[in-house]
């Protein structure tokens, strides 16, 4: 305990920019393990759908604590439709995930993950309405420009894994921006807790399918992946409600290297030229795409905070009228 403490409090007196950076770095690590234990488990010949389903269970396994500390009240809500929806989309984007961790090389998967952003921005534009400037716009056809180099289509045949991970990326991208939505009238304890309780169900119905006993070694493996899920979410939240999107998010880079390194190390992939460039380009892009995003969020926070500034000094200048 005396130990824990004296790893943690310096931490936690270091500055919140600081903070932020090692969580998201942290968060990389656990999810490039979590990563590569889809991929053992897969290898040991568990269907990806009962693969899904088990995760699920797991992660809900370790909410459980938090649920019941938040109590059923957090389950009041309107809006069980927008909720599905969300939890049909994040149930989509696990699988086709889960699928391409399988089969590519992880460092590909991860790669290719990173053009979530992009698919974000476009449909930021058509479901929340936003106005997308030629530079947010320019940074979206970069994006494009770098999944190209990593699929090279018409010089390699495209895999299903390949398609899987680029699904993934627009069904998170959808994912995220029903959160968006949702955090409009929604807190973060009922939107957590909706989307564990909805999605395991639907994991379960094409488990039944394909089911298979498994190993005492794959569920190990799978409450592993349930620990690692939920650590690296935890974490990777963390470190954006402490520190601005363009602060954090170019330490996301981190999961590329940490699922290269698993990869070759245990599964002896070893990822070509075009990844890592390819890669570099996307990731830049979402880059450029965050820090925009970031300062046009502050600048309508600003406006606001005038705005209402403004009328309260109007209303105490005029004052109560006798």
């Amino acid at each position: 305990m005396a130990s824990y403490h004296l790893l943690i409090k310096p931490f936690l007196k270091s500055p919140p920019v600081l903070q932020a950076a090692s969580l998201m770095i942290l968060a990389c690590l656990l999810l490039s393990v979590m990563g590569g234990m889809i991929r053992f488990v897969a290898d040991t010949g568990m269907p990806v759908f009962q693969i899904v389903f088990l995760r699920n269970v797991a992660g809900l396994l370790f909410f459980l604590p938090w649920f019941f500390k938040s109590g059923l009240g957090v389950l009041k809500t309107k809006r069980i439709g927008a909720y599905s929806i969300r939890s049909l989309v994040g149930f989509a984007s696990m699988i086709s995930w889960f699928y391409a961790v399988s089969v590519l090389p992880l460092a590909d998967a991860v790669a290719l993950n990173f053009t979530a952003p992009i698919f974000g921005t476009i449909l930021a534009i058509f479901i929340l309405h936003e106005t997308v400037g030629i530079r947010r716009g320019s940074a979206m056809i970069v994006g494009f420009i770098g999944a190209m180099i990593i699929l090279r289509p018409g010089l390699t045949e495209m895999s299903l894994g390949a398609y899987a991970a680029v699904f993934s990326a627009i069904t998170m991208a959808g994912s995220i921006t029903m959160v968006k939505l949702l955090s409009r009238t929604e807190s973060t304890a009922a939107m957590v807790a909706w989307t564990q309780i909805l999605i395991l169900p639907m994991s379960a119905v094409p488990a039944m399918f394909v089911w298979q006993m498994p190993t005492i070694e794959q569920l190990l493996s799978i409450l592993f992946i349930g620990l690692l899920a939920t650590l690296g979410h935890l974490s990777f939240t963390r470190a954006y409600s402490l520190a601005d999107a363009s602060v954090v998010m170019p330490f996301d880079f981190f999961r590329l290297i940490f699922s290269a390194l698993i990869g070759f190390i245990f599964f002896m992939q070893e990822p070509d030229l075009f990844t890592y460039i390819g890669a570099a380009v996307i990731f830049a892009s979402s880059i450029y795409i965050a820090i925009r995003e970031s300062r046009v969020s502050n600048a309508h926070a600003d406006a606001k905070s005038k705005e209402i500034l403004a009328r309260t000094k109007a209303e105490t200048r005029s004052g109560p009228t006798s």
